[in-house]
């Protein structure tokens, strides 16, 4: 991959990011945990590889964020009108971005509960 495909790419996925900040209240709210959980995270635990897996698991609610984001949007652009059909689609996508918090949840209980026990 050139430079010029490399800062392309930076381009596109930064216009994304601005995107999903400017439409989506569930992603602003998500990146105010994650910007939050980041000095919790070196409270939290020494050690570095739990800081990050800490970490990763919070960027990961974001990843599948955006993606749940893009599906709710192109089904929108698909039809108008209400289809029982997308309406399905979408609530997988909810149902996924369910899943992700549950696991950084389940991830940050355990090491709350490793640190004070």
């Amino acid at each position: 991959m050139s430079k010029h495909q490399l800062i392309r790419a930076f381009e596109a996925s930064f216009r994304g990011l601005a995107s999903a900040w400017q439409t989506e209240r569930a992603f602003r709210l998500e990146v105010a945990v994650l910007a939050a959980s980041i000095p919790s995270a070196f409270i939290l635990t020494p050690d570095a590889f739990r800081r990050a897996e800490l970490i990763a698991c919070l960027l990961a609610v974001l990843a599948v964020e955006l993606l749940n984001t893009s599906i709710e949007k192109l089904c929108d652009r698909t039809t108008p009108q209400i289809d029982p059909v997308i309406k399905i689609v979408k609530d997988m996508g909810s149902a996924a971005v369910f899943c992700a918090i549950c696991m950084a949840g389940v991830l940050w209980m355990g090491a709350t509960v490793e640190r004070f026990s």
